[in-house]
């Protein structure tokens, strides 16, 4: 039995009654009755305590989650260095979208809650068939891949700058509200330096002087 058919029509109690990806399905476009019930039928609630993994290259994930409470990160591992390439917060997406398109493929990234989390598992299969049976589907798919697509960008412009103290301003400037609830080492891995180096710009700029590092 598959965990979305698990859980009873008081899954949604606490949620207003109805699915949460509803909600943000309609920021974008009306739905219909129909998309409304399957989108209801399918998802469903889940939590993850903090540190714990909400999916890892250990298990195939069939699943992406929208945030509801948290903070979480998507990493990947060299030797023994962990490489945070992303940081998301309340209503954004999280998961290994390489499995969205083809299952068999393996993934490399592992995604971990920074916060307890409170999510709403979307299942792939439930997407794959909004997708293939309506098109307003298919519309507000196109308009949130085009906010990743922007964010995606955001993320190499970053990546990209020279100077150690313009990623980390341009980071703040980005992600206000993620500077006091994650910590400063998978900061530092996001923005690729050392710890020493954001704690050192940190101090400099809170002192009102000038950092700039090359790295």
């Amino acid at each position: 039995m598959s965990p979305e058919n698990i859980y009873t029509e008081d899954k949604w109690l606490p949620f207003n009654g109805y699915s949460p990806l509803i909600r943000v399905y309609r920021s974008f476009h009306d739905l219909t009755p129909e998309i409304e019930f399957i989108i209801n039928n399918h998802t469903f609630p889940v939590s993850f305590k903090k540190n714990k993994f909400i999916s890892s290259p250990l298990h195939r994930d069939k699943y992406t989650y929208l945030l509801l409470n948290g903070v979480a990160r998507g990493y990947m591992k060299d030797d023994d260095k962990e490489i945070t390439t992303w940081i998301a917060k309340e209503n954004e997406f999280v998961g290994n979208i390489s499995n969205f398109w083809d299952e068999a493929l393996p993934s490399e990234e592992y995604v971990q809650a920074i916060e307890d989390v409170v999510a709403i598992a979307v299942p792939y299969s439930m997407s794959k068939q909004l997708y293939l049976n309506h098109h307003i589907a298919n519309y507000v798919s196109r308009k949130m891949t085009q906010l990743h697509y922007l964010q995606a960008c955001e993320r190499a412009l970053i990546s990209r700058l020279q100077s150690a103290e313009k990623r980390y301003l341009r980071f703040v400037k980005s992600y206000p509200d993620l500077i006091n609830r994650v910590p400063l080492k998978y900061i530092a891995s996001f923005l690729c330096m050392r710890l020493e180096t954001l704690s050192r710009i940190r101090s400099k700029l809170a002192s009102g002087t000038s950092a700039l590092s090359p790295s």
